[in-house]
């Protein structure tokens, strides 16, 4: 029996505009610690490594512009205090990116499996796709905490495609990040890069890509044919 072919995605940047809640529960953490705020542009640079990496470079950038005399912070307390703002408004700003609801019942009535593989943790990401209405759709969620690892560790990508009993060479992760197209590239899967995302910098020559959320079905269907 042939395995279902599987679309993995990304979360932040890919299907979810999270920037607004993460750049509110940023400066609700600097505020507490008596640290300059970071704008929403500053902030986004920062999204796609996890809780504690988003923290820690929100937290060295804010004591960057105090300079001397600056706090020294305990960056795992202070990770954990980041979940307490952020746990309760996972979605009081954040949406869906245009399109995504829509392209991700598109890729299912077309007989795809979708998976999510983030290195928000797997409580969160959950939560968000419940309030957003779009949870019944996936077939595994692969969080940061879920395994030993997380992207751009393939294993994080390969654990998430076993979750949903598929396999690499019939997967396809999309994303918009370095630790997104490394951990496909790791894994043996195909990349499709997310354009419309937080990324910094274009994906790897000849890698393929979309402009929005509506041009994904197409693409996934010439690079993974049924």
């Amino acid at each position: 029996m042939t395995v279902r072919r599987l679309a993995v995605f990304d979360m932040d940047g890919t299907l979810l505009d999270s920037l607004p809640d993460l750049g509110e529960c940023c400066r609700e953490l600097l505020a507490f610690y008596g640290l300059p705020a970071l704008s929403d542009t500053v902030i986004r640079t920062m999204i796609g490594r996890g809780v504690a990496v988003l923290v820690s470079k929100a937290l060295a950038a804010a004591r960057g512009l105090v300079g001397e005399g600056a706090p020294v912070i305990d960056e795992a307390e202070a990770s954990a205090r980041f979940m307490t703002l952020y746990m309760p408004r996972l979605t009081r700003l954040s949406r869906l990116f245009p399109g995504a609801e829509e392209t991700l019942r598109t890729l299912r009535a077309a007989g795809w499996e979708l998976a999510v593989c983030t290195n928000k943790p797997e409580a969160a990401a959950r939560e968000i796709l419940r309030d957003l209405n779009v949870a019944d759709l996936f077939v595994a969620v692969g969080g940061g905490d879920s395994f030993a690892v997380k992207k751009p560790d393939p294993a994080h990508l390969l654990g998430t495609i076993a979750m949903a009993h598929g396999q690499p060479g019939r997967s396809v992760m999309v994303g918009d990040m370095p630790p997104d197209w490394q951990a496909a590239e790791g894994a043996g899967c195909q990349f499709l890069y997310a354009a419309w995302g937080y990324g910094q910098k274009p994906p790897e020559e000849g890698q393929w890509q979309a402009g929005s959320m509506a041009e994904v079905p197409a693409r996934l269907e010439t690079m993974l044919p049924g």
